[in-house]
């Protein structure tokens, strides 16, 4: 795996744990597979932790594109804030 700066590897895990975002948009944003990213958080979270996600991940349709719901085609929410070298800016 390549080396990866503190900020993008902080933001790659919230991408991880959140429901809506598929390991595809953590793949086009930072060209890391589904397994990169694993052992990523394997790597990164507590072992207790690791394994919450993954049984988190296993039970989520929406982390897999081919497992979404029809009509789910964005990676965030149009609510959601943007985003900005990992802070929420203000509108």
């Amino acid at each position: 795996m390549r080396k990866m700066e503190a900020k993008d590897i902080d933001r790659i895990i919230e991408m991880a744990w959140e429901d809506r975002t598929p390991f595809e948009a953590i793949k086009f944003q930072f060209n890391l597979t589904e397994a990169e990213v694993k052992a990523l958080m394997k790597r990164e979270l507590k072992f207790s932790s690791y394994v919450l996600w993954r049984k988190r991940v296993e039970n989520c349709a929406t982390k897999h594109l081919a497992k979404r719901v029809e009509g789910i085609d964005r990676f965030k929410s149009k609510a959601q804030r943007n985003i900005t070298n990992n802070k929420i800016s203000k509108r």
